[in-house]
Parts: structure tokens; sequence; C-alpha cells
């Protein structure tokens, strides 16, 4: 199965990290953090204004971004996890 979104929705894969402590104790990645990053896996077409005109998502397929957290919906990909977010819960492309 493969997703195509709609209008200004994008579908990411979340990187999981683990962060240590001295006493190499293993904690959940980015709990904490108030964003994650995601490698963005399809895009929509993007979203109209009030008088019909089609505005261009920013980011395509590829792109390493940060997302806030917590954002989107969760959903099976086949086997994978992907989550589906609006183009604005992402706050940055990381370059």
């Amino acid at each position: 199965m493969s997703l195509k979104p709609l209008g200004d929705r994008v579908v990411v894969t979340f990187e999981e990290v683990e962060e240590k402590t001295v006493g190499g104790f293993v904690l959940a990645g980015a709990s904490h953090d108030a964003t994650k990053t995601a490698t963005v896996v399809a895009v929509g077409e993007g979203i109209r204004t009030l008088n019909g005109d089609l505005v261009a998502p920013s980011v395509e397929a590829g792109d390493k971004v940060l997302v806030e957290t917590g954002a989107g919906i969760e959903v099976k990909d086949g086997e994978d996890k992907v989550f589906i977010i609006r183009e604005s819960d992402i706050v940055a492309i990381v370059e």
C-alpha cells in the first residue's frame, strides 16, 4: 500500500533516538523535546486559497524536517509505521 496525502498533509517517518545517561540507563528519545526529526515520505498537492489558487507545499519527499512533538496521526503503511501531519506542524527543514 502507498499513501498519497491530500491537501496540505504530509506523510513522515520519525527518527527513533535513544539517549543514555552517565549511569547507562536508556531514556525514551526526545520525549522531553518540543520537536522531533522526521523524513518526508510523501506530500499532498498543497492548499487552495479562498479564490481557488493552489499554494504548493514547501517540502518534498526526502527532506529532513523538524516537527512539533505530538503532531499528526499514526498509520500503518504495510509493515511501516508512518505519521500523517499538516504542513503547518513542520517547524523547519534541516539542511
